[in-house]
């Protein structure tokens, strides 16, 4: 058994009978000297006692995020006392998903975002699913209202606010979205609800790409794409909603031969935030957005379900930056 809990605040397990010991610590930190002072879910209205919020981010490899910077920076802003935990486990299975789930019930989290890969595996292990996320069948924030866990999709609200001027200057021509998970599926959704003529689908696992189809069935017209070259196929825009080019990983999901001037290209991944395809279609001129404001915008309106308050997208921005400089000063100097 390992665990190690690093200055960045990571957990990192090889078995979850130790998970709820560090999250427990979490908390002692968080409730500082005044016992008196209980965590509670906030209401918009402000109040002179010193507000306290618990929250965290589950999935690996996570070391890289930039979500406790946004929402400790944010919750400041506000005059809220913020500590966002990064809860790192990989591999997880079922029960140990639903042990930590219920970790987080019990011991005065607000809530929980969820990324890579636990998506997909956390929506039924959920006491309720808002309507967007039992549409797209993924979770990316977990909120704990009196006592039970309510899953929501902040991927597709976030992608939608991020994405619709880059929509609106292509004509809402169609788009191709390359992956069929977690946040492939919250991408397609807000492109259906940005009233785009197609998206065309392309997964490695073909049978995934098949289910998002079906899910977008009478939102909008689909096409299961056989190829990369066939989801590029007259499109007007391309969003890679894979993990390929996370790093460590330094590839592409798409050839640059296939990039140009015509189109526009966003990734979803932010480390690094020029990612490899994103390089490439800047360099054959093609329009771009980096996963800079997917990740502001899914962060906001996951802050604000935690908490009812509406933060500043502009400190959320300014954090986001801070930690992106800091990533490329140390990869830089290595």
């Amino acid at each position: 058994m390992m665990l190690r809990l690093s200055n960045n605040r990571v957990i990192v397990l090889d078995y979850l009978c130790v998970i709820l010991a560090p999250i427990s610590r979490a908390i002692c930190r968080h409730r500082s000297t005044n016992d008196s002072e209980k965590m509670k879910p906030l209401s918009s209205n402000t109040s002179s006692f010193s507000r306290r919020l618990l929250t965290g981010l589950l999935g690996a490899p996570i070391s890289h995020s930039a979500s406790p910077a946004m929402h400790e920076r944010a919750a400041e802003a506000l005059g809220i006392r913020c500590h966002y935990q990064l809860i790192e486990i990989a591999d997880a299975g079922r029960e140990e998903l639903k042990m930590l789930l219920e970790g987080v019930r019990r011991m005065g989290f607000a809530g929980i975002n969820v990324t890579f890969p636990y998506k997909e595996a956390v929506v039924d292990l959920l006491d309720e699913l808002s309507p967007d996320a039992a549409r797209i069948g993924a979770v990316n924030t977990v909120v704990v209202r009196n006592g039970r866990l309510i899953g929501h999709n902040t991927d597709m609200t976030g992608f939608a606010r991020a994405a619709s001027s880059l929509i609106d200057a292509s004509s809402h021509g169609a788009v191709a979205v390359i992956g069929a998970g977690g946040v492939g599926k919250a991408i397609a959704f807000a492109l259906a609800g940005l009233d785009i003529t197609e998206i065309r689908i392309f997964d490695t696992d073909r049978a995934k790409a098949t289910q998002l189809a079906a899910q977008l069935e009478g939102h909008r017209r689909t096409h299961v794409a056989q190829s990369i070259e066939d989801a590029l196929r007259g499109v007007a825009g391309l969003v890679n909603g894979s993990p390929v080019g996370m790093l460590p990983s330094r590839g592409t999901p798409v050839p640059d031969a296939l990039l140009h001037a015509g189109l526009w290209v966003a990734d979803a991944v932010y480390s690094p935030l020029w990612t490899p395809l994103l390089s490439a279609a800047k360099a054959r001129g093609a329009t771009v957005m980096t996963g800079r404001e997917l990740a502001i915008f899914q962060a906001a309106d996951a802050f604000e379900l935690f908490t009812g308050v509406t933060p500043s997208t502009a400190e959320m921005g300014i954090a986001f930056d801070g930690v992106m400089a800091k990533e490329y000063s140390s990869t830089h100097a290595a």
